[in-house]
């Protein structure tokens, strides 16, 4: 291999790079503007190719009866992108400066896999967006550069290629960097970097360009080795998703998992989600021993002083800086299926390390990525992308995806085929509000099912809990109805609130403690004495309420539904 830096022993440079600072960065552009030829010259220019990658694009160029050298085949493996000339799947390469270590991500440009540009963008600290000098701002350039701000990307540089077939005039550059900074101020980007290039020539790629005397910044490959990402990283809010519990011995428990962002010390106190217990961290373990504190992103085990039950999907935090808390939150969704996205329709959703049941609740609107202007939509089809509300069957923590893109981030799965079909960009809480009074529509969209009020005769207080317990740990909203002074009252206020209200004992054999308006299909009726153990009470129970078939049931068997 001749990549820069293994003149020396190949032990002494592994060690020598085992620091060096990681850059992830993607390109975009439109057909033809040069993505695949611009990494290919990096790649060579920066003496990161293997021999026999070079053998092979030179056997390949003579094939497409090309003159020179044709680098766009250093990426462009597929052979369906070498017959057209274009870019489809996310071709991921990797070399390694002096300076710095990078791993690159071509990403396609065309609007049809949009889809492949988010995959490829999504862990970048920084986006290259290439314009063609000779057709300058175009549609394409400002639909990438909106996914690139979207996904939290927080370095751009806009590359000007093919400035030799405009005879490097400033007066092309300079009208293109105006009219991409007044689409850039929309976007609110943080940091943006012009460089004129010509990625066949080699102009201002690796090394600076004499034909371009009137650009005195720098070269593409200097603003890469240089650019500052150590502040992109939030070390302040700190999130540990706990992934994996670890007990080899009754000694020792831990709790593993990449810290997601902040820093965690030993003796922090730290807030356990989604129980809210408390405690302080006793010690951080690796496989190199003991460490004082970890920071993102780390992975490591976090033992704690207190004996608190914690599982996969729990996160960690400190006390005073805690994510939200809530089954309902907006984001924006970029649609990565065939098969539409339709409000109400149960997805999985995985989230850090959690995975929970959530529906989209409502298409916001749909976000045409070329003007960025908002669209009415009642469903979302490949590619697209759009602000949703989401729900959740229960309670997820999280943080909006501009603080903390870890923790606010997540993608949507079909439960039935395991197929990735959208991922998603948290903004923050649901707080839309609609005038009016609550509508029972709108309440049982909040609870995500219908209220129901189960009458348990000859059952004690200590099985109706335990009832309440199961059906609240499945995701609904349950409430025991006990001890109230207008029983009929209380009764009708919990259905009304939308919730599962469950009588025991003599209040659920008392016909006047069902208010009246509520409907027979939604009152469920069973006597304890007719089933052998609590069990097949709880299982009739929870098959009742999951067909939806109620309307005074009366079980006179034991063997449930």
């Amino acid at each position: 291999m001749a990549a820069a830096g293994l003149e020396m022993p190949a032990a002494d440079w592994l060690v020598s790079t085992a620091q060096t600072e990681l850059l992830r960065f993607t390109t975009a552009g439109s057909v033809d503007d040069g993505k695949s030829t611009l990494i290919g010259r990096l790649l060579y220019d920066s003496k990161g190719v293997y021999e026999d990658q070079l053998a092979s694009v030179r056997k390949a160029t003579r094939n497409l009866t090309t003159d020179g050298l044709d680098l766009s085949l250093l990426t462009d493996g597929l052979r369906a992108e070498r017959e057209q000339g274009i870019t489809i799947d996310v071709a991921y390469r990797y070399f390694a400066t002096p300076k710095r270590k990078f791993i690159i991500a071509d990403t396609p440009g065309h609007e049809q896999y949009t889809r492949n540009m988010a995959t490829g963008a999504s862990t970048a600290n920084l986006a290259v967006i290439l314009i063609d000098a000779r057709y300058g701002v175009l549609p394409q350039s400002r639909r990438h550069a909106y996914i690139a701000t979207l996904l939290g990307i927080p370095h751009l540089v806009v590359a000007v290629n093919k400035m030799d077939l405009v005879d490097y005039s400033e007066e092309v550059f300079t009208a293109i960097r105006t009219e991409f900074n007044a689409f850039a101020e929309q976007l609110k980007a943080r940091d943006l970097q012009f460089i004129p290039i010509s990625a066949l020539k080699g102009d201002n790629v690796v090394t600076p360009g004499g034909r371009t005397p009137w650009y005195t910044g720098p070269t593409l490959l200097e603003h890469l080795e240089t650019v500052p990402i150590a502040e992109d990283r939030n070390l302040t809010n700190m999130r540990f998703p706990v992934q994996y519990v670890i007990r080899p011995d009754q000694d020792f428990r831990g709790f593993a998992g990449q810290v997601a962002s902040g820093v965690i010390r030993r003796g922090d106190a730290v807030t356990v989600f989604p129980s809210g217990r408390t405690t302080r961290v006793e010690s951080i373990v690796t496989w190199d021993g003991k460490l004082e504190e970890a920071f993102a992103p780390m992975s490591v085990t976090v033992c704690l002083e207190d004996e608190i039950d914690i599982s996969r999907g729990d996160m960690l935090a400190h006390g005073d800086d805690t994510p939200h808390l809530g089954r309902r939150f907006e984001a924006t969704v970029v649609w990565m299926n065939e098969k539409v996205l339709e409000p109400h329709r149960p997805y999985l959703l995985k989230h850090t390390t959690q995975m929970v049941q959530a529906k989209v609740r409502e298409i916001r609107h749909r976000v045409d990525i070329n003007t960025l202007g908002h669209q009415r939509a009642s469903d979302l089809h490949l590619n697209e992308i759009a602000v949703v509300s989401v729900e959740t069957q229960r309670p997820v923590f999280f943080d909006a995806y501009r603080k903390n893109r870890a923790t606010g981030s997540f993608i949507l799965i079909d439960a039935i085929t395991n197929e990735t079909v959208g991922a998603g960009m948290i903004i923050g809480p649901d707080v839309h509000h609609h005038s009016g009074p609550v509508t029972p529509s709108e309440r049982m969209a909040r609870v995500g099912h219908r209220p129901y009020v189960i009458r348990l005769a000859h059952t004690d207080a200590e099985v109706a809990r335990l009832i309440e317990r199961h059906l609240f740990d499945q995701g609904y909203l349950v409430h025991v109805v006990e001890d109230a002074q207008h029983l009929a009252q209380a009764v009708r206020t919990s259905f009304e609130a939308g919730l599962v209200a469950i009588l025991f004992g003599a209040a659920a054999q008392d016909s006047s403690a069902v208010a009246a308006g509520i409907a027979v299909d939604q009152i469920i009726t069973m006597d304890r004495a007719q089933f052998e153990d609590e069990a097949q009470l709880l299982h009739a129970v929870v098959s009742t309420l999951a067909t939806g078939n109620a309307g005074n049931v009366r079980l006179t068997d034991g063997a449930g539904i």
